[in-house]
């Protein structure tokens, strides 16, 4: 998984194969799309997609990028066309960069044809408001972000950045999972594809409303200390998640899970 603007693919992708649950060779786009959009409701959804190595480092020196392969970024790009909104955490828009274009002009165009609006929402977390309003994120979004923070956040860097995105509120101590669902359907947004990081993850299991996790495992032995895929300290109960499919490419393998339970809604 990799963040940031649009990246081209420069050499034909590996054949993508589904292993499981029915055996297919070679999938074509408008299988995996029909793959990955198959949901168990309509109602809102909470995706999170994540790349971890085999030895359960979900980032090497400090970004997830360096995990993937262009097979990776191929459906991670996929995954943005089924989305009402894509919602970052503040540190990943650090780590990984975030700015320009997100959809490639074709992704754009399949959206249209199936009367969605030719771009998905932008929404970042961000309890303490940390961030540069004449950031590439900004200056280069093609739509105007939006803001998901605390009431606590610095008055002067909530009115720097009202010029530039919608600074909504959605918690007091902290951005809360919860009004964060509530904040993005009421806006019509119910496909939530989350792209990281680890504790905006972290949150949404502690608050029991991760429906989905798409989980790339690469074929990598990547030592150190990277994090986890999810990095919380508030403790719950673990969340059940069934296996819903199986992709292989070139020794890596793409995993989907969903929820056993649905989520709890506000």
């Amino acid at each position: 998984m990799t963040g940031g603007s649009v990246t081209r693919t420069a050499v034909p992708l590996a054949a993508i194969n589904r292993i499981f649950p029915e055996a297919a060779a070679d999938a074509t786009d408008e299988q995996l799309l029909q793959w990955y959009g198959e949901l168990p409701h309509n109602g809102p959804w909470v995706r999170f997609n994540f790349v971890s190595s085999l030895d359960g480092a979900a980032t090497h020196e400090g970004r997830s990028g360096p995990l993937g392969n262009e097979v990776d970024q191929h459906v991670f790009s996929l995954l943005r066309r089924l989305a009402d909104v894509i919602l970052i955490g503040a540190g990943t828009i650090r780590a990984e960069g975030y700015g320009g274009e997100l959809l490639s002009a074709e992704s754009r165009q399949w959206r249209i044809e199936h009367g969605m609006p030719a771009r998905p929402a932008f929404a970042v977390v961000s309890g303490s408001l940390n961030l540069d309003p004449d950031s590439e994120l900004f200056v280069q979004a093609p739509v105007r972000p939006l803001l998901l923070t605390t009431t606590r956040a610095d008055a002067g860097r909530r009115r720097a950045l009202e010029e530039v995105a919608d600074v909504v509120d959605a918690g007091d101590q902290w951005v809360e999972p919860a009004r964060i669902v509530e904040i993005l359907t009421s806006r019509g947004l119910s496909q939530i594809h989350s792209e990281g990081g680890p504790t905006l993850l972290g949150s949404f299991e502690a608050a029991g409303l991760v429906d989905e996790l798409c989980l790339t495992m690469s074929p990598i032995l990547a030592g150190g200390t990277g994090q986890r895929v999810a990095d919380h300290v508030a403790e719950h109960a673990p969340q059940a998640m069934r296996l819903a499919h199986i992709l292989e490419s070139d020794s890596m393998l793409l995993l989907r899970y969903l929820s056993v339970a649905p989520a709890s809604r506000p």
